[in-house]
């Protein structure tokens, strides 16, 4: 499904390759991860994904659903994660 965008744990980006802008977002958001919602800070959001800030330690490619207020769930696959940062591609671009 993410076919070539996912990026090892210890790899920090060098390059940003992304073909849409992120815009900086701030705020909470809840992140459904292995049947339990957790709270996260928002980062940046796009319509193909989002960063977020948490505690939890998904594996890349994990699916995920991240509920931004009164928006519906969007589904998506944890990309990268690096120190207390999760990256998500959504499932469907999302405008």
């Amino acid at each position: 499904m993410l076919s070539g965008s996912m990026i090892p744990r210890a790899v920090k980006r060098i390059f940003d390759e992304r073909s849409e802008p992120r815009e900086l977002a701030s705020g909470v958001a809840e992140l459904e991860h292995r049947g339990c919602k957790h709270r996260v800070r928002l980062v940046n959001l796009s319509s193909a994904g989002a960063m977020v800030i948490c505690d939890l330690l998904p594996h890349i490619g994990e699916p995920v659903s991240l509920q931004l207020g009164d928006r519906g769930p969007m589904l998506g696959q944890v990309c990268w994660v690096r120190d207390g940062k999760v990256g998500v591609n959504f499932a469907a671009a999302n405008e």
